[in-house]
């Protein structure tokens, strides 16, 4: 709550704040608080470059520095980035300990567009990027899938295990439009072709089309890849009247999302779904969409009967255009 609060920004602590408020409106005494605690300089390390952590330290305790055009810090950022990194650690473990049976880490700053060497994109650390690599080398796991779903593409992600077998980075994100990468032809690196998906898209893509998405080329390939443990970049910027987008993305459309997910999750990871809040700038779309996604999560389905299902005459260009790349490596 205090990073860059007082500096005008469409990433501000009322993202939180709104956030916080329809928890103890709505569920209050229904879900289990995981306290977060900070990352440690080491585990940062695990993506982070020693030079890049110096540099986000070094803005500690300074009211206002500018990181790159999008992206400031105040004088508790970097304490919050820790917090946020550290909460997602707190929830793999607790996941795995089966505390929880699925998670939200409702965090800021976001951090998918965080590389290795540099901030960007309102993003200081990498929180997901993190997580998974959290989850392998802390906690033994194999094999993570990562899925971002937030508008933009998370290259910070992408770039963090382009060389590795071992994540599944698969992407749905608005094209050409900010950072600019996440082309259909980007696969992975040469020793991992295929453990890179994106799904570029152009404006006004609704709900169904992102149900169609999931369903016929991220469940099959990850039927295939078998993760261990799903963690979501969940980004709520492709909301329909997202400041910063041009989607057409309900609240029901991310419930959807949650419960293909969480069903995936249930046949290859025995239910471990950990999602963790990345963009979304419309206040009240933020929190009417994580209320949705908070009742999926409890089984508490909003969606009825047919909104579950798939809508066979459905005739969707993209999901022909990444098999076309993506038969190379996996089977339909």
């Amino acid at each position: 709550m205090e990073h860059i609060r007082g500096i005008p920004h469409v990433e501000s602590p009322q993202r939180l704040e709104v956030i916080y408020q329809m928890l103890e409106d709505h569920f209050a005494g229904c879900l289990e608080t995981v306290p977060p605690r900070l990352a440690t300089e080491e585990e940062l390390t695990l993506i982070h470059t020693t030079e890049h952590i110096n540099k986000i330290a070094s803005t500690a305790g300074k009211s206002y520095c500018s990181l790159d055009p999008d992206t400031q810090t105040s004088a508790k950022s970097y304490e919050a980035a820790r917090m946020a990194a550290g909460g997602l650690f707190s929830l793999v473990d607790a996941l795995l300990s089966r505390k929880v049976n699925n998670g939200f880490a409702l965090v800021r700053p976001p951090g998918h567009h965080a590389e290795g060497n540099r901030a960007m994109g309102f993003c200081l650390f990498n929180n997901v990027a993190l997580a998974a690599a959290y989850a392998q080398k802390r906690q033994g796991l194999e094999k993570v899938l990562i899925v971002d779903w937030d508008l933009h593409h998370g290259n910070g992600t992408q770039r963090s295990f382009w060389d590795d077998k071992r994540v599944l980075y698969f992407s749905t994100h608005q094209y050409p439009y900010y950072p600019g990468t996440g082309a259909l032809g980007e696969v992975g690196g040469r020793s991992s072709y295929g453990f890179t998906v994106n799904c570029p898209l152009s404006s006004g893509y609704q709900d169904e089309d992102f149900a169609q998405i999931l369903e016929r080329i991220l469940v099959p390939i990850s039927l295939q890849f078998k993760p261990d443990l799903i963690l979501v970049s969940a980004g709520f910027d492709t909301y329909y009247e997202d400041p910063l987008g041009a989607m057409l993305v309900t609240p029901n459309g991310f419930a959807r999302m949650t419960r293909i997910l969480m069903k995936l999750a249930e046949e290859v990871c025995g239910g471990r779904l950990l999602l963790a809040l990345e963009g979304g700038y419309h206040l009240e779309g933020l929190n009417l969409s994580i209320m949705a996604v908070l009742k999926e999560l409890l089984g508490e389905t909003l969606l009825c009967a047919q909104e579950q299902l798939l809508d066979p005459r459905s005739d969707l260009p993209i999901v022909e255009r990444v098999w076309a790349v993506q038969k190379n490596f996996w089977k339909r």
